[in-house]
């Protein structure tokens, strides 16, 4: 299976602008079977979610389509608002659309604290592994990284790729680029890890876009500091080769 990384630089708060910059750079990539965007690709990372936050589906519709025309899916997270019996409540949600015009999607779990996230988002409760042409994804979003226990790979819900989606600032990318690291070896994973670059109101972002297999090589990587696009063949054959060798799941607590 061929997955592509889109690391874009995210114009903030106008979904319809992040929508067609990143139908440009899906175009300009090897044809793939996974597309997987930033955290909040369509704003930008949006605390305070009151004007920023769609509820009108837009981006979800932008994925729908694109995931039809490509025949592939594609993957991101969005500042989402929910309104029911009048009243709203705001999700950072990790779609994953498939071609079909289904899709699934994860609600961060660790909202960002440090950064006032749990002030008006709802946290989700449940993990989620979404199923894809016999790959099992695990859906992660930024701060999601530093919890390994949340994402470990379990005997009950086990999975191939750890898709970390997120907006992960520069001050603290030596941090994120060891963790997912760390996250790829101690669960026998490939992690895709898909930060954005460029600059929002509040920090600096460089990139650090990445996919990392399960012996903690960095198999591909994005430029830092550049809009850019990285597309790999996942050797799933190697990684269940690589599992039955050296079984370290097998003692996993």
């Amino acid at each position: 299976m061929k997955i592509s990384l889109l690391q874009t630089d995210i114009i903030w708060g106008d979904p319809v602008a992040n929508q067609q910059k990143a139908e440009e750079l899906i175009k300009s990539l090897d044809k793939s079977e996974v597309y997987v965007l930033p955290e909040m690709f369509s704003t930008g990372f949006a605390t305070e979610p009151e004007g920023i936050a769609e509820d009108d589906l837009s981006s979800l519709n932008w994925m729908i389509k694109t995931a039809k025309n490509m025949d592939a899916a594609i993957a991101g997270s969005v500042a989402t608002c929910i309104s029911e019996g009048g009243k709203k409540t705001y999700h950072n949600r990790f779609y994953f659309v498939k071609p079909d015009g289904t899709y699934e999607y994860y609600d961060k779990h660790h909202l960002f604290t440090y950064g006032g996230e749990h002030h008006r988002y709802t946290s989700g409760k449940e993990r989620k592994v979404v199923e894809f042409r016999g790959v099992k994804f695990l859906l992660q979003v930024c701060y999601d990284m530093r919890f390994p226990i949340f994402a470990r790979n379990t005997k009950d819900e086990p999975y191939d790729v750890a898709l970390y989606v997120a907006s992960w600032p520069t001050v603290r990318l030596k941090a994120w680029k060891a963790l997912a690291h760390a996250r790829a070896i101690e669960n026998q994973c490939y992690v895709a890890a898909v930060d954005r670059t460029g600059k929002d109101p509040y920090c600096e972002y460089s990139g650090g876009t990445m996919l990392i297999d399960a012996y903690g090589n960095t198999v591909a990587e994005c430029e830092e500091n550049k809009v850019c696009g990285i597309t790999m063949e996942l050797d799933l054959e190697a990684l269940y080769a690589f599992r039955k060798k050296f079984p370290v799941l097998e003692d996993r607590d």
